[in-house]
């Protein structure tokens, strides 16, 4: 039940911090096994031009796929420290709060949906 604001209670904090935290625990298991896989890649003897361009490609890729893995760690940290100093659920921008569809979504995002929308046409 959300408070007068209409911002989440201490219950829905605490789900979605258990959320957020399980999140987490994926993605640095994820990354880690990316890591590794490049390791691998790294360590393969390539005997031709061949296989030296797909071990580069393929090593390129899976770092290219955690990229976006660690984008989501730094929000998830973030949204963990805005849980713990209560300003969860209030955009970082224009300090309005963010719908409750967008945070069931994506419990760890910075921006309301207006704001997002001016950050990607900004950077576009």
């Amino acid at each position: 039940m959300p408070n007068k604001a209409g911002l989440p209670n201490k219950k829905e904090l605490e789900a979605v911090r258990s959320r957020l935290i399980a999140r987490r625990n994926e993605l640095v298991h994820k990354l880690s096994q990316f890591r590794n896989e490049s390791k691998e890649v790294e360590s393969d003897v390539a005997q031709d031009l061949a296989d030296k361009a797909e071990s580069s490609y393929t090593k390129e890729f899976l770092l290219s796929l955690s990229d976006g893995e660690r984008d989501e760690l730094f929000h998830i940290d973030a949204a963990m420290k805005r849980i713990a100093s209560g300003g969860y659920g209030n955009c970082q921008m224009c300090q309005k709060e963010i719908g409750k569809k967008r945070l069931a979504a994506l419990p760890w995002t910075p921006l309301c949906i207006e704001c997002e929308e001016k950050s990607e046409t900004e950077t576009a």
